[in-house]
């Protein structure tokens, strides 16, 4: 859940984490040997595509690039670079310092960037840390994370927010495949099956009641709801659409697996009735059946168009693509995104109506990102302008570095071929 409101306040941290020194995770890059320009179906094959490579960037400067992005994310300065802090008890959070909160989509994605850098012991302080203070312990939303938190581990909502949920469970089988799991909070293979387990059957735990809590993927729709609860559970996100990890879960979860390959098939179609047919850009909230839709919470009533959430929608997409290459049409609507982004004049900004009118007049590093990443399923002339400008792109810093810093550096991780698919040992 990303959305931001308009004049939030900066938290300025002053927290600060001693012995944390400057690191190299990426000492050796992975192999990036799937063909230039190729679709690489990095799942059957094992090989990834380096986009960065494709622009002429050795391996030294991509090294250089993605141990950057970790130093300064992960170790930098408290008050206007860092978004990981670490606390006692051997635990760690992911903060948004301009909504000073600490949030599920933060947290999994943290956990998600760990296991693709290889760092076990920050990966196993931000799990801690979501275990002891997001996940319900009791009631009826036992097993879901609430979505925000203040940085004490106070809860500021019940609720969660289904696109942590997705991230913590792929996270934990990657986890499981590169390390391999250990015993209690550490079982990542059982913790990952747990969350799938509360994602698909929570009415049913709760004695088959549907109120106020619901499951987080609608059975008949065979698609993740918005929020598991109430209004917010007959709608759905089109960012939080992840094919990719779906296709995973059907070949990884110790159960409901048939439903999980559904799920992949069913948000691949989906995709292509969300996604406008001339600009190809999706809203921030659809009906199930990809039709924008105004959330009634909404303040300024845009929640129809293109705004911050949407901006992965993209990279979700060019994910799926590169890892099971399953859908021709992905490759069709990314070169219609990027061309419509390409013809922007002077430049593409980062919240359109979803047929294509400017909404601001900024371009966020993590639109950046996400356009960057998207290369990995275009064929179009025009996708190296958006490599060349992840490249280009500064790292995030100052208030809103949380959410441009996240994406950045799953851009980064995308562009590189080094996003790797872990699989469960």
């Amino acid at each position: 859940m990303s959305c931001r409101p308009a004049g939030a306040v900066a938290c300025f941290l002053l927290l600060s984490v001693n012995g944390l020194a400057q690191t190299n995770p990426f000492s050796k890059l992975a192999p990036t040997d799937a063909p230039a320009g190729k679709s690489s179906n990095s799942f059957k094959t094992g090989k990834y595509r380096s986009l960065f490579r494709e622009i002429g960037k050795s391996d030294a400067e991509i090294k250089s690039k993605l141990n950057a992005a970790w130093n300064q994310l992960f170790l930098g300065d408290a008050k206007n670079e860092r978004v990981y802090f670490e606390v006692s008890n051997n635990m760690a959070y992911i903060k948004d310092i301009g909504n000073n909160d600490v949030r599920s989509e933060g947290m999994s994605y943290g956990m998600m960037l760990a296991v693709q850098y290889g760092r076990k012991a920050e990966f196993d302080r931000l799990w801690k840390w979501s275990k002891t203070y997001m996940q319900h312990a009791s009631g009826p939303w036992k097993g879901y994370f609430a979505w925000q938190c203040d940085d004490s581990g106070k809860k500021r909502a019940n609720a969660p927010a289904s696109d942590g949920e997705e991230y913590f469970a792929t996270a934990l089988f990657f986890a499981a495949g590169r390390w391999g799991s250990g015993s209690g909070i550490y079982n990542y293979r059982a913790e990952a099956d747990a969350i799938l387990h509360h994602m698909l059957h929570k009415e049913e735990d709760n004695g088959g009641k549907a109120e106020p809590v619901t499951n987080m993927f609608n059975r008949k729709e065979k698609q993740v709801v918005f929020v598991p609860g109430g209004s917010a559970a007959t709608f759905t996100d089109p960012s939080y659409h992840l094919p990719a990890f779906y296709e995973l879960w059907s070949r990884w979860a110790k159960k409901d697996r048939a439903f999980w390959k559904s799920a992949a098939v069913t948000s691949r179609k989906y995709f292509q009735r969300a996604a406008h047919p001339k600009t190809g850009l999706t809203p921030d909230y659809s009906e199930f059946d990809g039709t924008p839709k105004k959330a009634p919470w909404d303040p300024n009533n845009r929640s129809d168009n293109f705004l911050f959430d949407a901006v992965r929608v993209g990279g979700n997409i060019a994910m799926d693509h590169a890892w099971f290459n399953a859908d021709p049409w992905q490759v069709t609507q990314t070169n219609r995104m990027l061309e419509f982004f390409d013809a922007q004049k002077p430049t593409y900004v980062g919240s359109y109506s979803v047929d294509g009118k400017p909404l601001v007049d900024y371009t966020p590093t993590g639109l950046r990102a996400m356009n960057g990443a998207s290369a990995l399923a275009s064929t179009s002339p025009v996708a190296k302008r958006f490599v060349r400008e992840l490249w280009d792109a500064g790292i995030p810093s100052g208030q809103w570095r949380y959410y441009d810093g996240m994406l950045y550096m799953f851009g980064l991780l995308h562009a590189s071929g080094q996003y790797r698919i872990w699989a469960p040992k």
